[in-house]
């Protein structure tokens, strides 16, 4: 993507994405290349060149520089899950510039008190951290769960399997950068539980990566509970989405 102008970066590999608009107009913009830091997981080697990240052998811009010089709003981080410190340089980049921060992945930013104040001190937008895709696995787990409890059904446990064959899954498959991921994911659900569950109860993650699957993203969902009566009852569910737009979606509000 690194040089080429906005319309043609937009489409390049490895994105596998399902394409609902093709005309973008010919914006004086060029992708830059960034510091890339932890951003880049070294297992991705391993697998074909079509299907993971390739850095580019450029020079990284300064990113104070090129916020301040391109005019920008506001910086949107769609980094790698895992990417802590990269995550944490461009945050850094949008306080020096005045730029508003706009954090879409697992690392705890918006949600750290140190974080929040800095951004308050100078006045500058920030929101996050993460998403709940449009209609995603997350938010309908969360859904249920407090429908559950609503409905006097105490939970036993759960899990909440995700596969699907873009470069997040790719990326998720080194289970060293999912700390901050699963803590964000449990706790989405866990807060709908008026009681106590164990880690072991509550299982939720990325189960695999399938390469021919592309964007689509494949949810298995299942709940056990016990309802009137002490008398168990489970829930199993199934959700297949286009991953990258359910997750835009939400993003356009938070724009």
């Amino acid at each position: 993507k690194v040089n080429k102008p906005l319309k043609e970066a937009v489409f390049a590999g490895p994105n596998c994405t399902k394409a609902f608009y093709s005309q973008i107009p010919d914006y004086p913009v060029k992708v830059r290349m960034g510091e890339i830091l932890d951003g880049i997981s070294s297992h991705m080697a391993d697998y074909p060149d079509g299907k993971r990240f390739i850095a580019a052998d450029e020079k990284p811009c300064d990113a104070v520089k090129a916020l301040e010089e391109s005019g920008a709003d506001m910086l949107i981080n769609y980094l790698p899950v895992g990417s802590e410190q990269a995550a944490k340089y461009y945050a850094d980049a949008c306080l020096e510039a005045g730029v508003a921060f706009i954090n879409c992945v697992p690392v705890f930013i918006a949600s750290e008190d140190s974080w929040i104040r800095r951004f308050e001190e100078k006045g500058i937008p920030i929101i996050g951290d993460d998403i709940k895709s449009q209609v995603g696995a997350t938010i309908i787990h969360r859904m249920l769960t407090k429908l559950f409890m609503d409905r006097g059904v105490k939970i036993d446990h759960t899990y909440q399997l995700n596969v699907g064959g873009n470069t997040d899954f790719l990326n998720m498959l080194n289970r060293n950068r999912l700390k901050s991921k699963k803590i964000s994911k449990t706790e989405a659900v866990q807060s709908q539980v008026t009681h106590g569950m164990t880690d072991d109860d509550i299982h939720i993650g990325p189960s695999d990566y399938v390469p021919w699957m592309d964007d689509n993203k494949v949810c298995f969902l299942r709940i056990e509970g016990r309802g009137f009566g002490n008398i168990p009852m489970h829930l199993e569910m199934r959700l297949s989405v286009e991953d990258s737009p359910n997750s835009a979606g939400v993003v356009i509000d938070a724009i």
